[in-house]
């Protein structure tokens, strides 16, 4: 069963004008790029707030020949100790990208994207533990959440009350050298280990800015999301964040008309129980290295 969700009419401008983007508070780096210059990238995080009201965080970390996951607590939101790090030698993948981290009621699970060595193959491998720091030890087990000819990363992965589920960015692999294009696609699971495709829930729109493709990259709890995406292959790693609306219809999302919301990628919208908003993304620095910023927008 898909879970219910309250159905967001058409958005209005005062809407979208409303909606946690970037750009409209002071922002600050959490963690700088390895190093300078293109292909030097921290970013694409997930954040969540542990039982202490501490933020967790995960992000990728890729430069110089090797990627990272790395896992951090902070009380602030801003200055973060790392609690441990996997790097793609550790986890036997030739890349990593976004991964997740779910509580669960025995422990924890970090949801990651693996790239397969020697294609252009992604797939999500779970690992599970009882503590954070005995992640560095568990054993990757991969998950089947692709479809035919279909690479598949960067999850958001929640649990609910009727189980668990899943967004994934999928790349189609049926075109040698278009392998960039990418769709979301929604999932169900009753473990979180066993998923269900539902299919795609946001997609590209031809002849606009997110002509090549739409990865979600959070959910807000009335279905809004943001996502991002680009007009051409040419635009690949230069995404930028759009906003997306339940249509009403099962899972579909719908993007909303006019230009893209901030020239950043993998935005996680993190809701604070004391109201307002503490945004995680990816920002593109002059020199092409890519840095984590974080931004905190109060209540309205």
């Amino acid at each position: 069963m898909l879970p219910r969700r309250t159905t967001v009419g058409a958005m209005t401008t005062t809407d979208k004008e409303a909606f946690p983007l970037p750009g409209r508070a002071r922002s600050q780096v959490v963690a700088p790029p390895p190093d300078d210059g293109p292909q030097r990238w921290t970013g694409a995080p997930t954040a969540l707030l542990d039982s202490d009201g501490a933020t967790l965080l995960t992000y990728r970390v890729r430069g110089g020949g090797s990627d990272s996951v790395v896992l951090a607590r902070s009380d602030d939101g801003e200055q973060f100790r790392t609690i441990l790090e996997l790097t793609s030698e550790d986890l036997g993948v030739a890349m990593v990208e976004r991964a997740a981290l779910v509580r669960t009621t025995t422990g924890w699970r970090l949801y990651n994207s693996c790239a397969e060595p020697g294609t252009k193959n992604w797939w999500i491998g779970l690992l599970e533990a009882p503590t954070l720091e005995r992640l560095a030890g568990a054993t990757l087990r991969r998950l089947e959440l692709a479809g035919p000819l279909e690479a598949v990363k960067d999850p958001i992965v929640r649990r609910t009350h009727e189980g668990w589920e899943a967004w994934v960015c999928c790349h189609p692999l049926d075109v040698p050298g278009a392998e960039d294009r990418m769709s979301t696609a929604y999932a169900t699971s009753e473990d979180g280990l066993t998923w269900r495709r539902h299919g795609t829930v946001l997609g590209a729109r031809p002849g606009r800015w997110d002509a090549r493709g739409a990865r979600l990259t959070s959910v807000l709890p009335d279905g809004r999301a943001a996502y991002d995406g680009r007009a051409t292959e040419e635009e690949n790693w230069f995404e930028r964040t759009g906003i997306a609306v339940p249509t009403g219809n099962g899972m579909q999302l719908r993007a909303v008309d006019g230009p893209p919301g901030a020239d950043v990628r993998y935005l996680d919208v993190l809701a604070l129980p004391t109201g307002g908003h503490r945004l995680y993304y990816e920002a593109r620095r002059l020199d092409g290295a890519h840095e984590l910023r974080t931004e905190l927008v109060p209540a309205r």
